[in-house]
């Protein structure tokens, strides 16, 4: 009995096991179904139909434009990849249901259907990246003691900038770029100037995106600078040390590149690569030194931190400076980087330079000065809170500063009315160079120019309108309507220029301006030595610093 007993629990616990094997058999059937599907479909979502190739010009951003094979693609905004999603496969666009990537692979993102894709930001050279490419792209020639600048054609190249992102090119032009008017860029769009990730513009309504990358061929002209060259000082093999004229800046910047002592060193010394160890105003003259390598370049840069490094000026200043050693350490604030102006201000950064009268005229001072900081415009803004400001000096010996012009502090305006003035003064004198501006800066960020503040007197406004006067030379030699000018379409335009000094889009080309006079190229401040602790590098006295020069 007991034995029965036992062979009939071995088969009703065999009858139990089938049962339960067939009840997981029906049930995992079931359901294998709809998550097989589940899967496919995901897969076919992630690889897409390829959509066809539209111009970036749609007016909402809308239209997509197709990937050029084997480029990668960029994230789209907004989408967030998760792992185990499929991934889209690569070459035909055709759909195809993919295998799930593995742990820590992400899925590679588009934009959704009709959206223009953005190509990833190409990886930029660092360092110095001026070659003979760049420096073959125009010429030098010489006129009334004049370093002058042949027009060319030039690419402006940029990834969008955060704040782009979401408007319309139209609406950036408008806003940050008002050196031309709108009608300049939209002829400049059916002459096929402007790019957007090297595809011609089609309609400035695009919307702009993160990596967006921009190019916009321009006409462009230099001003003129001081014909005196560029002279070598020294050079071996790890330095190249220069006299640097006035009025010539170190690198390119705003209005200037081949009118620069880089470029000028390139295209005129064949020296190349070079790393600037420190910089010299525009209108400050004298030793400039530049390292061969960037290994150089770090160790004496170095030297600097450590305050290892001596500078020497010397300069000539308004009226009898003491003949006693002065040393000032009055603080000093930027008051507008756009324009370069800056003024002692107990908020500022602390600074300190020594100043030793070398001799005096009856009218005017040489003066030895020793920087023991380095601040911008360090020098020119002690001497004028000295009340001896640079004898010609276009910022700080301004009557825009009041009738004191700075001496003490004193400076009765807000620091809004005095770049107005300032501004005022010198688009009077048509010389916005001196504050590295042009007409097109003159934007809402700047105060408006034609209203000069109520401090500036009747008898300054008379001196203003004698210097305008005098200096205007910009005449409009014919004002055309941007509509009306014939132009060539896409790359006829851009490339097959006969004549690359004159062109039909340019309003630089339409102004006759009056060159400015070599005299008024130079400021009264020069650079006469530099010095570590394993050299020492002079430049020769400048003319106006002799004992016997007089003032015109």
């Amino acid at each position: 009995m007991w034995l029965g007993g036992r062979v009939w629990l071995q088969v009703l616990g065999q009858v139990c096991f089938n049962l339960r094997r067939l009840t997981f058999a029906r049930t995992w059937g079931g359901r294998r179904g709809p998550m097989a599907e589940t899967l496919s479909t995901r897969a076919q979502a992630a690889s897409g139909l390829g959509a066809p190739a539209q111009q970036n010009g749609d007016a909402g951003g809308d239209a997509r434009g197709e990937q050029p094979p084997g480029r990668p693609e960029p994230a789209g905004p907004g989408v967030e990849p998760a792992p185990g999603d499929a991934t889209q496969a690569a070459g035909s666009g055709e759909q195809a249901a993919t295998a799930a990537p593995g742990p820590g692979k992400r899925k590679k993102r588009r934009g959704a259907t009709g959206e223009r894709v953005v190509p990833p930001p190409k990886k930029r050279r660092t360092g110095v990246s001026f070659g003979d490419e760049h420096f073959a792209e125009t010429s030098y020639y010489f006129e009334g003691g004049l370093r002058k600048v042949r027009p060319y054609y030039f690419d402006f190249r940029t990834y969008c900038k955060g704040r782009w992102v979401g408007h319309s090119l139209l609406h950036v032009f408008s806003t940050e770029f008002r050196a031309q008017p709108l009608a300049y860029y939209e002829a400049a769009v059916r002459a096929g100037r402007l790019h957007l990730n090297e595809e011609p513009v089609q309609d400035l309504s695009v919307v702009l995106k993160d990596n967006d990358f921009l190019r916009n061929t321009v006409h462009r002209h230099e001003p003129p600078v001081t014909a005196e060259p560029v002279r070598l000082l020294a050079e071996n093999e790890d330095v190249v040390v220069v006299d640097k004229p006035s009025s010539i800046p170190v690198h390119p910047c705003g209005r200037f590149r081949h009118n620069t002592v880089i470029f000028i060193l390139g295209k005129e010394h064949q020296l190349k690569e070079l790393h600037p160890l420190h910089r010299l105003d525009r209108l400050t003259s004298g030793v400039l030194m530049f390292a061969k390598t960037a290994a150089v370049s770090e160790r004496i840069h170095e030297q600097v931190r450590d305050r290892q490094l001596e500078k020497e000026y010397v300069c000539r200043v308004e009226g009898e400076f003491p003949a006693e050693e002065v040393t000032c350490k009055e603080p000093i604030l930027v008051v507008s980087y756009k324009v370069g102006v800056c003024r002692v201000d107990p908020r500022g950064k602390p600074c300190e330079t020594v100043f030793q009268r070398l001799s005096y005229n009856g009218h005017s001072s040489v003066v030895r000065c020793r920087p023991l900081t380095g601040r911008t415009h360090q020098i020119r803004v002690h001497l004028q809170f000295l009340g001896h400001p640079i004898l010609n000096d276009p910022i700080y010996n301004s009557i825009a500063w009041g009738p004191s012009r700075g001496r003490g502090g004193h400076i009765p305006k807000t620091d809004e009315e005095l770049l107005r003035d300032l501004v005022a003064e010198h688009q009077a004198k048509q010389s916005l160079d001196v504050l590295d501006l042009c007409e097109g800066d003159l934007s809402p960020g700047l105060p408006d120019s034609t209203a000069p503040s109520s401090e500036l007197g009747k008898d300054c406004l008379g001196e203003l309108a004698a210097s305008a006067q005098k200096m205007d030379g910009a005449v409009e030699a014919g004002p055309q309507d941007l509509d009306t000018v014939p132009l060539a379409s896409g790359k006829a335009t851009e490339i097959d220029v006969v004549d690359q000094e004159t062109d039909p889009l340019c309003a630089e080309c339409r102004l006759v301006r009056q060159d400015p006079l070599p005299q008024d190229l130079v400021m009264f401040l020069h650079a006469l030595c530099y010095k570590g602790p394993d050299f020492e590098y002079f430049s020769p006295m400048p003319a106006w610093a002799q004992d016997d020069w007089q003032e015109d």
